[in-house]
């Protein structure tokens, strides 16, 4: 999907297409995520890991493979949802299984931070194995290569031995999807976990409108967000080594009131090198969530209904991908990106508190 994200955009503009189009053309990828996301929980939560994956690469494939035999617009917009929507499913999959087969609190951290690196690591080689690929060969040779690699997915996973079933309570089978946010923890995780993506969002955003501003060149634009994505991808290799003596609270209150105040700062920074650092400490910031989201999330939730609480998750995360950047875009142009900052940046420090209130009141593990 990072592969094709990078690539069909880049297609399209050298096509002719304009701007806008290109913007529908990225929004289409999260699109699918957002209505599929509580379908597919459920699904996996009925048929387990191998059958979700597999449709999933199925639809990876023949997404990436229909690019190559017609290289056209309409067609690269389908290619964006089946491979956007296919990620989608596939994630929540892998993300509950490997949630069950942890034994205690801390294998959840250790696992899920290891799990982490690869969307992280996706993010490097997808989009530079396209850009070689396109320069050497062309764009359809880029696209051929990316509809084997989700081949290659069901290579790795095919021997995965499928986990007994949980059987889910009369209660569990009656509440709908929402009922899931009647959980007050669950508020407080989705809360906290919308505005840790909005920093995200933001960031990915609103720096190159700020270095643009600064007159610094595309490549040190580029190697600013370069050295956010290798901060995250770095802490999560470090956080697996530290999981018996992280706890997941401690660690999202402290990312998120490190992130208040670098968002503070960034506007302040006038040259490559100090938005370097803001973003370097960002994306340590900012990388040590998720692994800790997700670990909360198995905690507070029914086994049975895990696969569900993902793909809400999934859904909130992906419908605010498509809808903040064009909240922020309008807000930049209005109030300037500098006053962007530094309001997300009071948002996400107040909404610490939210953090702080996701400690356990006993010593609960996730399997209650």
């Amino acid at each position: 999907m990072a592969g094709v994200r990078m690539a069909a955009p880049l297609m399209a503009l050298r096509e002719g297409y304009s701007a806008l189009a290109v913007g529908v053309l990225l929004s289409l990828f999260a699109l699918t995520q957002v209505f599929l996301a509580l379908p597919a929980g459920r699904y996996v939560d009925r048929h387990g890991f191998k059958r979700p994956v597999g449709l999933s690469v199925g639809a990876a494939s023949v997404g990436a493979g229909l690019a190559v035999v017609i290289p056209i617009f309409p067609v690269l917009c389908l290619s964006a949802l089946m491979t956007g929507g296919a990620t989608g499913v596939a994630a929540i999959s892998l993300q509950r299984h490997v949630g069950r087969c942890a034994q205690n609190t801390t294998e959840l951290k250790r696992m899920f931070s290891w799990l982490s690196i690869g969307p992280a690591l996706s993010n490097f080689v997808g989009p530079l194995s396209a850009g070689l690929l396109i320069d050497a060969g062309g764009f359809r040779l880029a696209y051929f290569a990316l509809a084997l690699l989700p081949l290659i997915t069901w290579w790795w996973v095919r021997r995965t031995v499928e986990l007994p079933p949980v059987a889910a309570s009369s209660s569990a089978r009656q509440g709908g999807s929402w009922d899931l946010l009647r959980q007050p923890m669950m508020r407080r995780l989705m809360l906290v976990n919308w505005l840790l993506s909005s920093c995200w969002d933001v960031h990915t955003l609103v720096v190159p409108v700020l270095g643009h501003e600064r007159g610094l060149s595309a490549s040190a634009i580029g190697a600013i967000l370069g050295g956010f994505a290798l901060a995250a991808t770095a802490v999560r290799v470090a956080l697996p080594l530290l999981a018996a003596h992280a706890h997941e609270w401690v660690v999202v209150t402290t990312a998120m009131l490190c992130t208040a105040v670098l968002f503070a700062l960034y506007p302040f920074m006038s040259s490559a090198w100090t938005m370097g650092a803001c973003s370097i400490l960002l994306g340590l910031a900012l990388g040590s969530v998720q692994p800790m989201i997700m670990s909360t999330l198995h905690q507070i939730t029914p086994a049975a209904r895990h696969g569900e609480a993902l793909g809400f998750r999934m859904m909130a995360i992906n419908a605010s991908s498509v809808l903040m950047p064009l909240l922020f875009g309008s807000a930049g142009a209005v109030i300037g990106v500098s006053l962007v900052f530094w309001v997300v940046g009071a948002g996400v420090g107040a909404g610490s508190r939210w953090a702080w209130s996701l400690r356990p009141p006993g010593s609960a593990t996730h399997k209650s």
